[in-house]
């Protein structure tokens, strides 16, 4: 880390920030004011010895957290501020774009890794590691061009990913009122069935696992659904598309006229189906089972909006985890 980063050593000597000013680093939040977050500060008598952070400023602080044990490292993206002793705080250099900096220890694995040879414990569970040794781990970054793109990428996504959570607190502020039904108003329940008299075609096979194979016939030719296993693996619900075949370990749930597909494979994914195994071996659902589960449902426009909603939702962390993951594989 020493090539992309150096160790600030500006304090706040003119006391130009006041403890109204001291940042705390969290591992959900990031670089926040302690005030705002802590809801007090908890500075000494004097801040004068307090590491100024700049904007753009990397920030690792020392205490451990249940998943990062070594501490955590993140990038102040908001107004400078000071910090106590206690946190090392850090200088991008030409060749670095900050906000990377964050974005390659955001996995927790990799911040374990990076610092568990470089941090020795104290008796009281504090870190034993100087703000220049802590630089001394190896890592692997693209060139500051394609950092800035990935940082900008994650921080377009995480944008898109508030607009749409702003937007769903909105509505369901504003929805009418809920009516409870039970699943047999709301779904038609088939039956998987047999496929082995089946000849090969581009009809997909389903299971309780997800795709299975081809076949040359449908069970719903036009008509989406939810599976739901029948035995077996009874509590991951997923999405049918037509045409399908389902195996007799799935039931396949239409949706009725009035309701949304995708709300309606909401209210399946917040159910707890485990409780609804009434077996004493293999874990098993029967339509009756089914039928008589209990939901809350808006109007129909209403579902449309937060099925539409959830759906988005679900295809920006689709996204967020195969850039996820490619940066992984780029960046070990």
């Amino acid at each position: 880390m020493i090539d992309y980063l150096e160790v600030s050593s500006e304090k706040n000597r003119d006391n130009r920030f006041t403890k109204d000013d001291v940042l705390s680093v969290s591992g959900e939040y990031g670089i926040v004011n302690q005030i705002e977050f802590q809801g007090r500060s908890y500075a000494g008598a004097s801040v004068s010895n307090y590491g100024v952070v700049e904007n753009g400023d990397v920030v690792y602080t020392k205490s451990p957290l249940k998943s990062n044990p070594y501490g955590i490292i993140k990038t102040n993206k908001g107004i400078p501020g000071i910090v106590s002793t206690l946190y090392a705080v850090y200088k991008p250099k030409a060749i670095t774009d900050s906000k990377f900096v964050q974005i390659y220890f955001e996995l927790d694995s990799r911040m374990n890794y990076y610092m568990h040879p470089l941090v020795n414990k104290g008796a009281k569970n504090d870190m034993k590691v100087s703000a220049e040794n802590a630089l001394k781990g190896m890592v692997s970054f693209p060139k500051k061009d394609e950092q800035e793109m990935i940082s900008l990428y994650f921080t377009n996504l995480d944008h898109l990913i508030t607009l749409h959570q702003r937007k769903s607190f909105y509505n369901i502020a504003n929805i009418n009122v809920w009516e409870q039904r039970k699943l047999e108003d709301v779904v038609d329940i088939g039956s998987g069935m047999d496929y082995k008299h089946l000849g090969d075609g581009d009809i997909p096979v389903y299971g309780t696992g997800g795709y299975m194979l081809s076949v040359d016939k449908a069970l719903s030719d036009d008509k989406d659904a939810i599976g739901i296993g029948r035995k077996g693996t009874i509590d991951k619900p997923y999405i049918l598309r037509a045409p399908f075949w389902t195996v007799d370990t799935l039931f396949y749930c239409i949706p009725k006229k009035d309701y949304d597909l995708d709300f309606t494979s909401c209210l399946f994914q917040n159910i707890n189906w485990k409780k609804k195994d009434e077996s004493t071996g293999v874990p098993s659902l029967s339509k009756i089972i089914i039928n008589n589960v209990e939901a809350l449902t808006p109007t129909f426009d209403e579902q449309k909006q937060i099925g539409q909603y959830f759906s988005n939702l679900d295809h920006l962390i689709t996204l967020h985890r195969r850039a996820y993951h490619h940066i992984k594989r780029r960046t070990y």
